[in-house]
Parts: C-alpha cells; sequence; structure tokens
C-alpha cells in the first residue's frame, strides 16, 4: 500500500470548497460505508456491491472492473480482518488509479514568451463559454492583460453571450459578425494580442456535435491559424465537460481527445451531481487530467483541481 490513507487524514487543512461542492457524490457513497461497517467479512458477494456502487457513482464500467480487482488482489495478498480496512485500502487504490499512469502536471501550461493562448473546445451546455468567463475574471485579479475571442459564430447567441460576460468582468473581447470564419477571428484576434501586449488569449470555439472528421478538420486548422501567428501556442487545449451529464460526458472526452491534441479537462457542475466518479473514469480511460473544476455558480467556484481534495471530500465520512 502506498499510504496515500494515512498521509490524507492527516491533513491539517480541508478545502470547504470541495467538502461542499461534492457533498451530493459523497452522500451517494453512504451506502458503501453503511455495507462496509455492516459486512462481517469480505467476499465475492461485497465485492460486487462495491462494483455497483462505484458504477452508480459514474466511475464507469472499465474503471470500476480494474479498480476492484486491485482491490481483490490486494486481500487476496494481504489478507484484511474487517471491511474498515477495506475502506482504506479504496482510498490508495483511487489514488493509484488516478496516478499509475503516466503523469502530466495539472498546472496550467504557461507560454514562455509572448501571450499564452488557451483553446477551449466542447459540446454546447457544458458551461465553456461561462468557464472561459471565469478564467479570465481569475487571471485579470491577478494582475494579466486578458483577451476573450468568440470564435464560436456559428451558435446563435454565442458571441452575445461572451459579450456579456466581458462587460460584467471589464475584459476585452474580440469579436466579427456572425457566421464569421472561426479560424479568420483567431488570426485577427492574436495579431492584436501580439500586438497589443496581451499577457493571455482565450478562445472560445464551435460546440456543434458533429462527424469526428468533420470536427478534426475544423480543430487543425485553428491549430494551423494559431501556429502562424504564434508558432509555440496554444499551450492548452481545454475540453469543457459537465459533470451532471456522466457517461455522455466520458464519450465526449475520447471523440474529442482523437480530433484534439487534448491537454486537460475542466469539469463543470462537479457540485450538481451525484457522479462525480467520472473524474476517476476520465484519467484511467484516456489519460487526461482535470486540471480544473467547477464547484459552484461563483467566479471564483473555477478551481484548480487538486486530487487529495477530491478523495478525501469523498471519504470523509468513512472514518
Amino acid at each position: 500500500m502506498m499510504g496515500w490513507f494515512k498521509n490524507l487524514f492527516k491533513k491539517k487543512e480541508k478545502n470547504n470548497r470541495y467538502i461542499s461542492g461534492l457533498s451530493k457524490t459523497r452522500d451517494s457513497l453512504a451506502t458503501l460505508k453503511d455495507i462496509l461497517k455492516k459486512s462481517s467479512k469480505i467476499d465475492d458477494e461485497l465485492f460486487e456491491t462495491i462494483e455497483e456502487i462505484f458504477i452508480n457513482s459514474d466511475i464507469g464500467i472499465d474503471t470500476t472492473i480494474y479498480l476492484v480487482e486491485q482491490l481483490r488482489s490486494y486481500v487476496k495478498e494481504q489478507p484484511l480482518t474487517t471491511s474498515t480496512d477495506l475502506a482504506e485500502i479504496i482510498v490508495d487504490k483511487i489514488f493509484d488509479v488516478y496516478l499509475s499512469s503516466k503523469v502530466i502536471s495539472l498546472d496550467l501550461n504557461i507560454a514562455s514568451f509572448g501571450p499564452t493562448v488557451y483553446l477551449f473546445v466542447g459540446v454546447n451546455g457544458t458551461g465553456k463559454t461561462t468557464s472561459i468567463a471565469k478564467m479570465g475574471y481569475q487571471l485579470k485579479a491577478k494582475g494579466s492583460k486578458v483577451l476573450m475571442v468568440a470564435a464560436d459564430t456559428f451558435r446563435a447567441g454565442a458571441i452575445e453571450q461572451l459579450s456579456a460576460w466581458g462587460e460584467k468582468t471589464k475584459i476585452e473581447v474580440f469579436k466579427k459578425a456572425d457566421g464569421s470564419d472561426p479560424s479568420s477571428v483567431i488570426y485577427e484576434a492574436l495579431i492584436k494580442a501580439k500586438n497589443e501586449k496581451f499577457d493571455y488569449v482565450l478562445i472560445d470555439t464551435a460546440g456543434r456535435l458533429q462527424t469526428k472528421v468533420n470536427l478534426m478538420n475544423e480543430l487543425n486548422k485553428m491549430y494551423r491559424v494559431i501556429k502562424k501567428v504564434l508558432p509555440e501556442e496554444p499551450s492548452e487545449t481545454l475540453l469543457v465537460i459537465d459533470a451532471t451529464t456522466g457517461q455522455n460526458g466520458i464519450n465526449q472526452a475520447f471523440t474529442f481527445n482523437e480530433a484534439a491534441t487534448l491537454t486537460g479537462i475542466i469539469l463543470t457542475k462537479l457540485d450538481g451531481t451525484a457522479k462525480g466518479g467520472i473524474v476517476l473514469a476520465i484519467k484511467h480511460l484516456y489519460n487526461i487530467p482535470i486540471k480544473l473544476v467547477g464547484l459552484g455558480e461563483k467566479v471564483d467556484d473555477l478551481v484548480a483541481f487538486d486530487i487529495e481534495d477530491y478523495v478525501y471530500s469523498l471519504f470523509k465520512d468513512f472514518f
């Protein structure tokens, strides 16, 4: 055992935003807590129950099977005396699942010179535009010069939505008429950002459900345009997923990961779902790190993902 459990529950400071934001998922795991407390032995029936609870929390079938097999192997090699001991191993194995594959930085990449460009992708309705505005607000609050780019030129109201956020946050928005070529919008915005020495450029892209080929072609065109102006950019391509969509969100990660070079995921509305296990499923299946999570409606409720705070908030009532 790697000892994540012991280190985790000795932490002096707990993130209350995570604790409150993950309350629905934590409540959904209360059944597991009760079952472990009542179980007199660790057997196949208990493992099957654990599988069912994990799947219902949207950890996903593949990730659940892998996780439970890890638990079975551990118990076979090092027999446990109580089901409470198993709860500790579950915490450790969840850490192992999240960190066992290639380690990728959870921090947002920043350009070594010139403006840092973040490209936001994802289907409509995931909170993509709102996430851009929240990030822009936070960057501006730290003293950065931020430009938001309305390159979602096809969805009705998309440009107006980002413009409204620009007015609210006092951040400049680069835009052109509805129906404009998104890549031309991006090109002109980057020239402006480069000449006027912006620190960050946050690009909103079309969120249409498309075939993989069309999606890939459109994103590749955007990449070519960006690299024509700023060869080292974008620093991040962030897929925005609505955590409440569960398995559908996992499928979106698959589609966009094949079409784009994703560097991370922004998981919105994590506070609004009892199925926060999607965090583990995405990382285990596609090795894409969750970089930011939405834990509320306020502009400062988009926070950096922390695996320790995440796991602690899910299992703090177990011990």
